[in-house]
């Protein structure tokens, strides 16, 4: 074991190799920034990711007739549809209050430390909301209908991100 005087030298030895790494990491303030403007960084709004899946899914929607079938088809088990429907509802209800409310409104940038519910609510409502669209669409598209949505989700995605 060690004596007393080992465990000292090794104590001072770690807690002087912490701080030498504490210095090297801590992020430099030699530009003058808050970290508000460091976090506004513009970013490119178009680009080839974003018009791919734009393009994907208007071809999608085109090919396979989505919004005729959605209305119209009578094999789309209606319960499922319309529990998927309740969920997205709530799973936007949310995020608009977080972005038009919150951020807009009460000038909160990031509101998910001020609510920490919000993100894992939004997001199993959006996780059941998909389940239950593909439970219910399945029996139009068969094992297409997850390809099919997950176009069209990241369609949508791509072209909200294209607004701002």
């Amino acid at each position: 074991m060690l004596n007393d005087s080992e465990l000292a030298t090794l104590r001072n030895r770690f807690k002087r190799d912490a701080e030498f790494l504490m210095q090297t990491t801590a992020p430099s303030d030699e530009d003058g920034k808050s970290p508000e403007e460091k976090d506004a960084k513009p970013l490119p709004r178009f680009n080839k990711h974003s018009i791919f899946w734009i393009v994907a899914s208007i071809a999608v929607t085109y090919y396979v007739d989505f919004l005729r079938n959605i209305m119209e088809n009578d094999e789309i088990k209606s319960w499922w549809f319309n529990v998927g429907l309740i969920l997205l509802g709530i799973c936007l209800s949310l995020a608009m209050f977080c972005i038009v409310y919150l951020e807009w409104f009460k000038g909160i940038r990031h509101y998910d430390q001020e609510y920490p519910a919000i993100p894992p609510i939004t997001t199993a409502a959006f996780i059941a909301a998909s389940c239950s669209f593909n439970i219910a669409l399945w029996p139009v598209w068969s094992f297409f209908t997850p390809l099919i949505l997950f176009t069209q989700f990241m369609g949508v995605v791509m072209f909200i991100s294209l607004l701002g």
